[in-house]
This record gives structure tokens, sequence and C-alpha cells, in this order.
């Protein structure tokens, strides 16, 4: 099954892979999240695959263990990735995220001129796409890339949802106790 590329760009082609091998990146990605939630993170993970398939780099949320605003799975993965290649240039990578990434992320994902994203559960909240900034094909800036969200939407949106219905009960616990 060939994948929709929303990217206006039609230079652009998507990599050579069938909806499986997306699925099973995209529970790669998962047990990221999963470790960003054992670790007390909003658990969302990602990886940056190359063109050959290959894993070079995977990451979750680490924003409240190191308290750094900028410790999104996304930003972590495009550093590592780049550390391993020794180029800032990601052009020959696909960057898998469970949810949408934010417009820091998306601008970040363009400066590092990653090839495609592919994101598992949209954010109405937080998501530049759901926001209404679809950086990753706005023809002023000087590299577009191509989006394709909803890869394992369910399973993406429910472990963010455990997360937060889980925490819930500790802050009201907390507020009632002040």
């Amino acid at each position: 099954m060939r994948q929709k590329n929303l990217n206006q760009d039609q230079s652009l082609k998507p990599l050579n892979l069938n909806l499986t091998d997306h699925f099973w990146f995209m529970r790669s990605a998962i047990e990221e999240a999963e470790k960003a939630w054992k670790g007390g993170e909003v658990p969302i993970g990602a990886l940056i695959v190359d063109d050959n398939g290959v894993v070079i780099s995977r990451a979750h949320n680490l924003k409240e263990s190191v308290s750094n605003p900028c410790g999104h799975a996304e930003i972590i993965a495009i550093q590592e990735a780049a550390k391993k290649k020794a180029d800032w240039r990601l052009t020959d990578c696909t960057l898998y995220v469970t949810l949408e990434p934010c417009p820091m992320c998306l601008s970040a994902i363009g400066q590092a001129r990653i090839k495609q994203v592919i994101f598992g559960a949209y954010d109405s909240k937080g998501g530049a796409i759901s926001l209404g900034y679809p950086l990753h094909k706005d023809l002023r800036l000087n590299h577009r890339f191509g989006m394709m969200g909803g890869v394992l939407h369910f399973e993406c949106s429910r472990i963010l949802s455990q997360f937060f219905k889980e925490r819930r009960p500790l802050k009201s616990n907390a507020s009632q106790n002040a």
C-alpha cells in the first residue's frame, strides 16, 4: 500500500516502505514512550530510520527529568541521529513519533532536513498541523517534507490517555491536601 504524501512539492518521493513497516517502526516508538512513562515523563517516543530501514536513533521525552523545555522526544532523536551521522542534514531519514509534533519540533525537523514524518496520535491542543501550522509544506521555507498521521493512532493515544488518567488523581489529592 502506497502512503499518502501530504507535501505540495511533488519532487519528494516517499520511502519504499509498506504499511507493515510503518507499524513496526511505530511500535518501536511506542516502546520508547513506555520508557518515558516509567521515568515519570509524558509518554512520547520517537525514532529516526534511514533509507535502508536502519534505526539510527531512539528517544523519549526527558523534559521533566532534565528540566529542559526542549527535551521533546523528536529533538533528542534528531540530536542523536545527527551526532551518529556526523552531519546535521538527515535528508535520507524518516522520523517516527507517537504524537503529532508541536510547532517547535516541526521546525527542528525542517532544520534537520528530514525527508518525512510518520506520527501516531493527533494532538488537537499542541500539534502543529492540528493547530494550523503546516510548516512541512510551506512553500516559503527552503525545506519541505512529507507527513503521514494516524499510524497506530489508537495505541499511541491510549498510552497518553492512561498516563494522564493515572496522573489526575495525584494532582487532585495534592491540591486537596494543600
